[in-house]
């Protein structure tokens, strides 16, 4: 049977026809994460039915947060594939886009695992050539990039969009050059990666940038990339809001602050901030006639909950969960106000016993409670999240080859 693509070029690229002559390996998971979906779905079965060549073993798995019948219509559809395909419905999306697809990665059988988009802006016929790519390069991660040689962004609509996707990239490769040398297009959903090259669970998403997520947290030793021209959307809306513009941006801020050096450095900078708050209640509340020295205290109160905030949601995002947060702020706020206790008999101490200048005392007491307020704080108010994973997934199988895989509601 001839497929004529609907895509104009989609069959005619070069590297695809290369792909042909390139040994594959023995299967392919490919992972689409869906919400609300419904009217791209039967599309997007068929072009993978004829993009992906029978000597190639494949599997789809769909990890659904819809809220509509988009999992009835991936089980209808299925049943006209030649291949397995699995419906996993998660009943609370944690993490959102990202971490539906470390739901598809926990679920993948396969020596290789592509993740696309289901609305077809990544065209399906391309997923051969991301397989064999890494099997010519002996890649873990083989990123489809609109930034080179061959590849384009014609399907982003408007040049709103067009801004906002470049900014990220450049951002994202600012923030970390070295986890994202080589890799032209972080903010690409549309990449194969070998199973053995990740471990879903060292994966904490947030939001739709898993690419980011994976090169920065869990980035295979050899990357290659595949050109690709990304699509106009076949049916529906784009699922890009400000709010996840919101959830991008605080997703970079957690990978940034990952390591302790890191978070160190930003804890200092969120505590010099809070000289802001504090002198502004100190004044306000002088002027209405308050004695300083009550004045301080409350004052200070102001601070320690403008660098709460702050700590909160950009040194410790991903550790909120292990206490109730009016537990968090009573330990932060004992930690924050003990440091100024501290302080005056350390500074009575270097000046009296060491000798030191009531300056260099000064600037000592205050490098080491910062270090043990952050290590306090760390250790005492945001211990690592312990337990499983979050949430509730149902898993349906459904397809030809049904049988090969067991329908299962993990407890």
């Amino acid at each position: 049977m001839t497929y004529e693509s609907t895509v104009p070029g989609e069959l005619h690229d070069p590297a695809l026809r290369a792909a042909s002559t390139v040994p594959e390996p023995g299967a392919v998971t490919i992972v689409v994460p869906t919400f609300n979906e419904s009217a791209n779905i039967r599309e997007l079965l068929h072009r993978i039915t004829e993009s992906v060549p029978s000597r190639l073993p494949c599997e789809v798995v769909f990890v659904d947060d819809s809220t509509d019948d988009t999992p009835e219509v991936i089980r209808d559809a299925a049943r006209d594939c030649p291949f397995p395909v699995t419906v996993l419905h998660r009943d609370t999306p944690v993490g959102g886009l990202g971490g539906a697809v470390v739901e598809g990665l926990r679920a993948a059988t396969s020596d290789w695992i592509v993740v696309m988009d289901g609305d077809l802006q990544h065209p399906p016929a391309l997923v051969p050539e991301l397989v064999a790519a890494g099997e010519r390069e002996h890649a873990g991660l083989v990123v489809a990039s609109r930034y080179i040689k061959g590849g384009s962004r014609a399907g982003l609509a408007g040049g709103y969009r067009i801004a906002v996707s470049r900014g990220a990239t450049w951002l994202t490769k600012t923030l970390f050059p070295r986890r994202l040398r080589g890799i032209s297009d972080p903010m690409s959903g549309f990449f194969a990666i070998r199973r053995s090259a990740v471990t879903a669970d060292v994966l904490k998403p947030l939001g739709y940038k898993i690419l980011l997520e994976m090169a920065v947290r869990a980035r295979p030793r050899q990357v290659t990339e595949v050109p690709f021209v990304f699509q106009d959307r076949f049916a529906g809306e784009s699922k890009s809001t400000a709010k996840e513009g919101v959830r991008f941006l605080r997703h970079l801020a957690g990978l940034r602050t990952a390591s302790p050096v890191a978070r160190m450095v930003v804890f200092g900078l969120i505590g010099a901030t809070g000289f802001l708050p504090n002198l502004a209640a100190l004044w306000a509340l002088t002027a209405a006639g308050m004695h300083y020295l009550p004045a301080e205290i409350v004052a200070n109160q102001f601070g320690v909950a403008w660098n709460f905030l702050l700590i909160e949601h950009l040194c410790f995002r991903d550790r909120r969960q292990h206490r109730r947060w009016w537990d968090r702020v009573g330990r932060f706020a004992l930690l924050a106000n003990a440091d100024l206790v501290l302080r005056i008999p350390l500074i009575a101490l270097f000046v009296g016993r060491f000798g030191m200048s009531v300056l260099g005392a000064t600037a000592l007491a205050l490098v080491t409670t910062f270090v043990l307020r952050f290590a306090g704080t760390e250790a005492l108010v945001y211990l690592p999240r312990k337990g499983g994973r979050a949430g509730n997934t149902t898993a349906v199988e459904t397809g030809r080859h049904s049988g090969s895989r067991t329908a299962r509601r993990p407890s």
